[in-house]
């Protein structure tokens, strides 16, 4: 005769473990996917306005160059991405016919230097720059002259038309 197998009953405490066991390892497989899910969708958002943040002009210099009724008349400003002095009128004054208005660098270090000569009759008007010319200068100045300007080397005509302080600004 064969004596009938007896199982013994699982107490009542072991099931308990196992199953918390599971119950925890489920929650930290969750985190875990969570957490890199969460990482790569941070890591792209931070590429993405890195990106962005590199096409925004950075004004690094900026300057307002007023009247001698201390008015505003033109906004100066250089982005070095683009190498460019923008120099935006803020007022209706337009050159004559057969004259030129001319930036300056006059700084306190000696001789005014000509930076350009504005393009006749246009709002915003660009000269070439580099961060490395504008490093030393800490004032500009427009004067009006002759067509096309003076020769190279000879002075400005004054009074200045405006004038006002090149201030570098933090990035």
């Amino acid at each position: 005769m064969t004596t009938p197998a007896t199982t013994e009953p699982i107490p009542p405490y072991t099931t308990g473990w196992r199953l918390a066991t599971i119950i925890c390892v489920v929650i930290l497989s969750v985190g875990a996917a969570t957490g890199v899910g969460m990482y790569e969708m941070f890591n792209a958002q931070i590429t993405h306005l890195q990106g962005k943040l590199k096409n925004v002009p950075q004004t690094k210099y900026i300057a307002v160059l007023l009247d001698a009724q201390q008015a505003p008349g033109v906004l100066v400003t250089f982005d070095p991405q683009d190498g460019f002095l923008q120099l935006q009128r803020l007022t209706d004054i337009k050159e004559g016919p057969n004259d030129s208005m001319q930036l300056w660098d006059t700084s306190a270090s000696g001789q005014p230097k000509s930076l350009g000569v504005l393009t006749p009759k246009i709002r915003t008007a660009q000269l070439a720059a580099t961060d490395k010319s504008l490093a030393k200068v800490t004032h500009l100045s427009i004067s009006v002259e002759n067509r096309g300007g003076v020769e190279a080397g000879a002075q400005p005509l004054l009074p200045y038309l405006y004038s006002g302080a090149l201030i570098q600004k933090a990035l």
